[in-house]
């Protein structure tokens, strides 16, 4: 079963000014308002930090404060020995490439990957769970706390060129590019971080490459305890989205792949709670929506790239999944967009116009 580790659990009731017991107990004030499992020890399951951020997201009055917040409570030194290994990595792009590898040491409900393109780099979060509606405020807080902690240990000033998400802006989009000191583009391809290329060899304000490497042989072996192994359905992620414009492979063939037999496959994919063809499927479903909301590709293409054959094999597939057909399913995105386009101009025009009577305000 996926598991978090319990400082983010602790990272968001902070942020959301609740106290958690040692039982387990979310307490606002005197009063128990939740119960999550005992706390005692470094991880919980994931669908019991899932359920606590969406109690936490329908009870809070401002999502905004509420990321900051996250953003400002959460430090590496609390993530332990992976903490104090990005710290104190040499440069950023050493520490993005510990974040990498190592991340999966606190989760693998999500995986992070360093993406250079020409001129730009991203830091892409990426979910190894099925859909779940607490993945877009998980997001949102995971983004925000790395952008503030790679701004607190780079020496000298760290601007973003951008950053993305895959959801429809829940709040005032002002607000996230302000938070965030740069643009911020929702209904994208990815949830992500984009910097210059150039900006992961600034030098860490504490780096020092022989302390580093102690720490991350210490992080061997951690993940040598853990299996020594990367959680299978998130290789399986990584593996099956480029892999299925060729058809779905054979678990026989991943398997040889990764090094092991189809039984042992089999076996602990079955210990993650889980089969292949829920992985697959898993894939399939985000693939195909992340394709169909980009709107570059045909359907007959997405069918193509995502596994299928034949297309209408594909759209049956696709509306059973999601409940529309995959040409709906476009045009409800495309409408969604087109909605929080002239939100945001109408919002920008309305400030705009009440410029001068906020001047008028403040003088009084």
């Amino acid at each position: 079963m996926p598991t978090v580790t319990v400082a983010f659990v602790h990272a968001i009731a902070t942020a959301a000014d609740l106290t958690l017991t040692p039982e387990g107990q979310v307490l606002s004030g005197s009063k128990v308002i939740h119960q999550l499992p005992p706390l005692t020890g470094d991880h919980i399951d994931d669908q019991s930090h899932f359920g606590f951020i969406d109690l936490i997201e329908s009870r809070h009055p401002d999502r905004m404060a509420l990321i900051a917040a996250y953003a400002d409570v959460i430090d590496t030194d609390d993530l332990g020995v992976l903490g104090l290994a990005l710290k104190s990595a040499p440069t950023l792009g050493a520490s993005l490439a510990r974040l990498e590898l190592y991340f999966r040491l606190l989760t693998d409900t999500a995986a992070y990957w360093l993406d250079k393109d020409g001129g730009l780099a991203s830091l892409v979060i990426e979910s190894c769970t099925p859909d779940h509606a607490a993945l877009t405020l998980r997001n949102e807080c995971a983004l925000a706390a790395i952008v503030r902690n790679m701004r607190a240990f780079v020496r000298g000033d760290l601007a973003l060129e951008y950053v993305t998400f895959r959801h429809t802006c829940p709040d005032d989009p002002a607000r996230y590019a302000e938070h965030f000191g740069c643009p911020v583009i929702f209904n994208a391809a990815r949830d992500a971080i984009a910097i210059p290329a150039r900006a992961l060899d600034l030098p860490n304000r504490i780096g020092d490459a022989a302390i580093s490497d102690f720490l991350t042989c210490h992080l061997d072996r951690e993940l040598d305890v853990a299996s020594g192994e990367p959680p299978l359905r998130a290789d399986l992620f990584r593996r099956l989205s480029s892999a299925l414009s060729t058809g779905v492979p054979q678990a026989a063939t991943l398997s040889r792949e990764m090094g092991m037999s189809e039984r042992t496959f089999f076996r602990r994919l079955a210990e993650e709670g889980t089969t292949y063809r829920d992985v697959v499927r898993d894939v399939q479903i985000r693939l195909a929506r992340d394709l169909l909301e980009r709107g570059d590709c045909s359907i007959a293409e997405i069918a193509f790239l995502t596994g299928f054959a034949e297309q209408s094999n594909f759209g049956r597939a696709f509306k059973r999944w999601v409940g529309q057909a995959p040409a709906q399913y476009r045009n409800s995105v495309s409408d969604r967009q087109i909605t929080s386009r002239s939100v945001v101009m109408a919002g920008a025009a309305q400030r705009l116009a009440g410029g001068a009577d906020t001047v008028r305000t403040v003088g009084v």
